[in-house]
């Protein structure tokens, strides 16, 4: 007689299902890793120096940025330094920053007839020009643009935003592969020897699993930089009244100007309005830039905070700061002729979304919890890199003479559908990372389909 099962499939039968869901995470692993791990390294090395932009911009342009502290001597006034500033490099001043410590520079922002904007640096006990940069042209603003990939226009910045979303299925797919069935080693341990795959193979698991919060964690607190997401995102949040105070729309004159076309603004604050000044009762005169630079200190904007000037007549001083506290991040606009505060935005203020993501922001860029912040994401970094050359050395090793080494098709194409709906969801959240998903999923049905044509 027959042996009567009842919910239970032969042995033989779950061993295969089990095979082929392996198979199945297994390949797209691979294409995860194949589509990532490029932008991995790149983003890794570039992230690792930015951590630290303070620090090595510090050095590398000590002799504009750095000056001899002289104690007990007056620093010169901003609209002194600003005279000094435009006489040296003709043109229109914008923006004044004043220095962020006692040994730093001013930086005064002209925008010349024939070079365009410059960062005129001025030393603020003695008025004295140091010398000039094009404006953002540091070194630390070369690494920021090279990790965002804008200096390759806006298409492929939206090339992170799919590398974000491939690197989350490259985790999730990573642990499945790591979780341990019945192996002690490669676990938290490393076997064999470099030359060896299986070495690899165990560094890579290991560090992996170490580091694939890290992954998860900056590739979701840097969409919001990403070109698609981040923008509606951004759009959906301040739609809401979950990211800036009302206050920004409404009480005061505005204008149709957006805050991040005057002045560099956190993500909360890009798509705010500006207000306008505006002359009462026969007061058009300005109260002038070193009257405004008294009230912003009087309200207690930190040190190292930017004055964007007013462009016209109906504009406003507009202070900012967004210092490595969250807490201290600020910005203000005056009122012109009156000198009054129109809007004080502080983060304790922003939407319970938008302190979320701009604490995400702050962490991701090494700020939030000082030099163990910058320490903490500078080892995952590192940890990042290993882990893309040791996947490259593991295939490299694996990989079948004369073949790309593509791990098989499952034999139960069923396996997928799970596999499919986590893909799916993602594509509904992430919207370029699900394009991207359905063209590789319609390429791989193409190759799998033509290589069985063939016989392969």
């Amino acid at each position: 007689m027959s042996e009567l099962t009842l919910g239970r499939e032969p042995a033989g039968i779950v061993a295969r299902s089990a095979s082929d869901l392996y198979r199945a995470v297994w390949r797209w692993h691979f294409y995860a890793g194949l589509l990532v791990l490029p932008f991995m390294i790149t983003l890794a090395v570039t992230g690792a120096l930015y951590l630290f932009k303070d620090e090595i911009d510090a050095i590398i342009h000590s002799d504009l940025k750095r000056v001899e502290v002289q104690q007990g001597t007056a620093k010169a006034l901003p609209s002194a330094m600003i005279t000094a500033a435009v006489a040296a490099y003709p043109g229109t001043a914008v923006k004044f920053t004043d220095p962020a410590s006692f040994d730093s520079s001013a930086e005064i922002t002209v925008d010349a007839a024939e070079q365009g904007k410059l960062a005129v640096y001025v030393d603020p006990y003695t008025g004295k020009v140091l010398g000039a940069l094009p404006d953002r042209g540091t070194v630390m603003w070369t690494i920021r643009y090279l990790h965002s990939l804008k200096y390759f226009g806006s298409f492929t910045r939206m090339l992170i935003e799919i590398a974000g979303g491939w690197s989350i299925l490259l985790v999730g797919t990573g642990i499945y592969l790591w979780w341990p069935r019945r192996q002690t080693g490669g676990v938290v341990s490393v076997r064999g020897t470099p030359s060896r795959r299986v070495f690899w193979r165990d560094t890579h698991a290991v560090t992996g699993i170490f580091v694939g919060f890290f992954i998860v964690f900056l590739a979701i607190t840097g969409m919001p930089w990403s070109g698609v997401w981040g923008a509606k995102v951004n759009d959906w949040v301040n739609g809401n009244n979950y990211g800036y105070p009302t206050g920004v729309w409404t009480g005061v004159p505005m204008s149709d100007e957006h805050a991040n076309h005057i002045a560099q603004m956190s993500w909360s604050l890009e798509q705010a309005k500006v207000p306008q000044s505006s002359a009462q009762d026969g007061q058009a005169k300005p109260v002038g830039l070193d009257e405004a630079v008294v009230t912003f200190e009087k309200l207690g904007l930190h040190k190292g905070y930017a004055v964007n000037l007013p462009a016209d007549p109906s504009g406003v001083y507009t202070g900012s700061v967004f210092p490595n506290d969250l807490a201290d991040q600020r910005v203000i606009h005056l009122d012109q002729y009156s000198g009054k505060p129109l809007i004080d935005v502080s983060y304790a203020e922003y939407g319970p979304f938008a302190k979320a993501i701009e604490w995400g922001i702050s962490v991701h860029m090494g700020q939030q919890f000082g030099i163990a912040n910058q320490l903490i994401l500078l080892a995952a970094c590192i940890a990042i890199v290993m882990l893309a050359l040791s996947a490259g050395i593991m295939w490299w090793k694996r990989r079948p003479s004369g073949s790309f080494g593509v791990p098989p098709v499952p034999a139960d194409k069923h396996v997928f559908r799970g596999l499919l709906a986590i893909l799916i969801a993602g594509g509904l959240i992430f919207p370029l990372v699900g394009v991207s998903l359905a063209l590789m999923l319609a390429l791989d049905w193409a190759c799998s389909r033509t290589r069985r044509a063939r016989g392969l």
